[in-house]
């Protein structure tokens, strides 16, 4: 690659951009060549990155961008990146700066475990056993193990990461040990959560099932139910994971799988377990199976999987019947199946209008109190507003004054979810009510960090357009941090956000 700075190379690519719009022959030669997309005619800023990137032999701009970098960065900046990308599956990014410096990992133990370099694991252990269990950061090794998600990029070393594995545990590594989310956090994130719900790793999963971990840390099993398979949902209630507390139960339904449903309920999940506290006006997770049903829009047969498995049709949550719930959410299946068991009950006027929205039904004039409402309707939007043909239902909703700012128990307002789930449309029709942009929520996040961890955690993140819904946010004003263009994980984020970085440099901070 040539010794050219990213200003250089930024600047190439506005010079091609200028060439190739005035029809320079040797700028359109290059671009066909490199041929960044089918369509010469609607080509953007970031495809003539592309180009200079290609010419560079790099694959993208993110790549060749991460390549300049690298040569400005020292020791401790590229290891801090290297373990930013394995925790977080940013694997291009850890064989970009492998690539680079073979030796990188070097003498950090923490990174040959995440690495699952068992040689050097072998020999610094070796040297000195106590390494096994001495913190690296917040985390001890066998953690970095578990939470490293190398394993997709490099699966032929699954024998060496279970090597890694051993060793740690025969020096005295806990296979129970654990990280707290924030300082100060009581509750632990597993290493088995780590390698089943984090790291999608079977592998290292079973093998530490097998040598005595806890299925039961509070995590594991709710997130093995958004690995889009059963194999970890099977293995812990094989090795005596309980249903109950965890909200896999509902979690399950939330991808409408019956299947992983019915092991939940033949492995002791309770439908009618719930919390009906309410603390400082939210709503809390936990609810019944049936009014979770109701407001997923799951089917007849999800709700009759769970009347047969002892579902009360007539226990109320917050105040609101099962019925009610289901005909406000719009859920004729669900309420189909409890008019076929005689469930049903009178509605109040107030929820008379929240069916008739549900129901598609223009109510000129009219409005609701939202602090009349029951409870269990507390962020009806918010809950609503990433199903299927839930637009028309979300605008009446908001006709009839129900909040559509209104952070949730995690801080989430509606307009951050529907960034989350990838859903512009929607998240559009929010920004065009002019929520507040500068609301950070209960992780931290803004409007811009919120979209861009849906792009690389949401489970349907491969069906939504996260990157639409990065375009109507920043086109609304919000602030691009330089820091989030460099750790975005998908190469076509990182892509697009350095694209509107250059063009619209004002905007970054």
């Amino acid at each position: 690659m040539t010794e050219l700075s990213l200003d250089d190379l930024r600047r190439e690519a506005k010079k091609l951009h200028r060439a190739f719009a005035t029809g320079d022959v040797l700028a359109v030669q290059r671009v066909k060549q490199a041929r960044p997309r089918d369509d010469l005619g609607a080509l953007k800023h970031a495809d003539f990155l592309h180009v200079i990137a290609q010419e560079q032999k790099f694959g993208s701009w993110p790549r060749l961008k991460l390549a300049v970098e690298m040569h400005g960065m020292n020791r401790a900046a590229r290891l801090q990146r290297l373990r930013i990308a394995l925790f977080h599956g940013q694997n291009w990014q850890a064989e970009a700066l492998l690539a680079d410096d073979p030796d990188l990992a070097g003498s950090d133990f923490g990174l040959a475990c995440a690495l699952y370099d068992i040689d050097a694991v072998r020999t610094a252990l070796a040297n000195k056993p106590a390494l096994a269990v001495t913190p690296i950061g917040p985390r001890r090794p066998i953690l970095h193990l578990a939470f490293s998600r190398w394993h997709k990029a490099r699966p032929e070393l699954k024998q060496d990461m279970i090597a890694v594995a051993e060793a740690l545990v025969s020096h005295g590594a806990d296979v129970n040990d654990g990280f707290p989310v924030a300082q100060g956090d009581d509750h632990l994130l597993s290493a088995l959560y780590g390698a089943i719900g984090h790291g999608d790793n079977m592998a290292l999963g079973r093998w530490l099932l097998a040598h005595g971990a806890d299925p039961n840390d509070g995590e594991s099993l709710y997130h093995a139910t958004e690995l889009g398979h059963h194999d970890g949902l099977r293995m812990l209630l094989a090795a005596g994971a309980r249903p109950k507390g965890t909200n896999a139960l509902l979690r399950a339904m939330d991808f409408h799988d019956h299947a992983a449903v019915g092991l939940l309920l033949a492995h002791g999940a309770d439908p009618n377990e719930f919390d009906d506290a309410v603390i400082g006006g939210e709503t809390p997770w936990v609810i019944p199976a049936l009014h979770q049903a109701a407001r997923r829009m799951c089917d007849r047969r999800m709700a009759d999987l769970l009347l047969d498995a002892g579902a009360d049709p007539q226990r109320r949550y917050q105040g609101a019947h099962p019925y009610a719930f289901a005909r406000i959410f719009g859920n004729r299946a669900v309420a189909a199946a409890l008019e076929a068991r005689g469930a049903v009950c009178d509605f109040s006027s107030a929820e008379t209008l929240l069916v008739q929205a549900a129901e598609g039904q223009a109510t000129p004039g009219a409005f609701v109190d939202p602090a009349g409402l029951p409870d269990a309707y507390d962020n009806l939007i918010r809950v609503i507003l990433h199903l299927p043909e839930k637009s028309g239902h979300v605008r009446r909703l908001v006709d009839l004054g129900l909040p559509y700012d209104q952070p949730d128990s995690e801080g989430l307002t509606p307009v951050q979810v529907a960034g989350w789930e990838g859903l512009p449309d929607m998240m559009d029709y929010l920004l065009s009510l002019r929520p507040d942009l500068t609301h950070v929520n209960g992780y931290g996040g803004t409007l811009l960090s919120t979209i861009i961890h849906g792009s690389e955690n949401n489970p349907q993140r491969w069906d939504r357009d996260h990157l639409d819904c990065l375009r109507r946010a920043l086109e609304h004003g919000v602030a691009l941090p330089r820091q989030q263009i460099d750790q975005a994980g998908r190469e076509d984020v990182a892509m697009f956000l350095t694209d509107w970085a250059e063009t619209h440099p004002g905007q970054v901070v």
